[in-house]
């Protein structure tokens, strides 16, 4: 079995903190992103780096696979030690997935991937198998009437009872209000059933594609805008991106870092409605200061008489 090494497929090194992990997997999925990118193998790059921020991501999950790691032989091979089983549990005969992951993370965490994906008691007039694959959007698409493309593998056994996959394409509209990780079932077009019986169903799992300037907290946008010090001390109008496009916003005189701004209705779509897109401010200084503008601001030192720290340990 090949082994993955997760953390050249993300380009961070095996001490790389979460926020570094995140970063790396938000870049790699947008310039990967089928829907988006131009190169030959994308979609298979997308499902690498996908599978790795599975696990990197995961605490519990980027643990095991760290433990495991020094079992890797150095031609790329993979043998874990003797005894040891996967945390996934044994395979599932009635369910399969379409195997986006790789049989490397299937051997560690399990999820159905395994085992050929048919049943030994699939004899005569018996449902077919379910089958789950991701579906990848955007977070623009989520305000989209378009129906998307999925291309998925059905398990089926021909007349010679030999063991194949058959590619199928279906058109699906997102529902409203889909969350990361939720899973929408289609009743009906998962694996034809032996004998004659009835169909298995799909269950698309949703992947929210990390976008480059918003985090999701539930229903919610937020992102974080930078701003001058003179801007949060006087007030001012600064252009802030939406899902749909720039606006313009007011910021409020003698604000704070970190202060937070509501924009009702920018955020996610949702069964209740949108959600809100909260505007988290950033104060920054400028790289370098020249003479003249440094004595304007041991001008403001003197004249304002703040102390920040006035109140930090009481």
């Amino acid at each position: 079995m090949e082994f993955k090494d997760y953390y050249s497929v993300l380009g961070v090194e095996p001490d790389a903190d979460l926020k570094a992990i995140k970063t790396a997997y938000r870049r790699l999925a947008r310039q990967y992103h089928p829907d988006v990118s131009t190169e030959s193998n994308a979609e298979d790059r997308f499902k690498e780096v996908t599978e790795a921020y599975e696990v990197l991501g995961d605490k519990d999950k980027r643990a095991e696979y760290d433990e495991l790691r020094q079992y890797a032989g150095r031609g790329g091979g993979f043998e874990p030690p003797p005894g040891w089983q996967g945390r996934g549990g044994e395979y599932r005969e009635e369910h399969v997935y379409d195997g986006d992951f790789s049989e490397f993370f299937n051997s560690i965490f399990g999820g159905g991937f395994g085992g050929g994906g048919f049943s030994q008691r699939a004899q005569g007039g018996l449902r077919g198998q379910d089958v789950e694959t991701d579906l990848p959007i955007f977070l623009e698409d989520t305000l989209s009437t378009e129906s998307k493309t999925v291309q998925y593998h059905l398990p089926q056994i021909d007349a010679q009872g030999r063991r194949q996959a058959v590619e199928k394409t279906l058109k699906v509209k997102v529902p409203a209000g889909v969350r990361d990780g939720e899973r929408i079932r289609l009743k009906g077009q998962g694996a034809p059933g032996p004998g004659g019986g009835a169909a298995g169903d799909l269950y698309l799992r949703i992947r929210l594609v990390p976008h480059p300037m918003f985090d999701v907290e539930g229903h919610n946008l937020v992102v974080t805008v930078p701003v001058a010090p003179w801007e949060v001390a006087l007030g001012a109008k600064v252009t802030i991106p939406t899902l749909e496009g720039d606006i313009r916003i007011t910021v409020p005189e003698n604000s704070q870092s970190d202060k937070r701004i509501r924009i009702k209705g920018k955020g996610l779509p949702s069964k209740q409605g949108r959600g809100d897109l909260y505007v988290t401010l950033k104060v920054v200084m400028p790289d370098k200061l020249d003479d003249d503008v440094k004595a304007l601001w041991q001008q403001l030192s003197e004249r304002a008489a703040f102390n920040p720290r006035a109140q930090w340990r009481k």
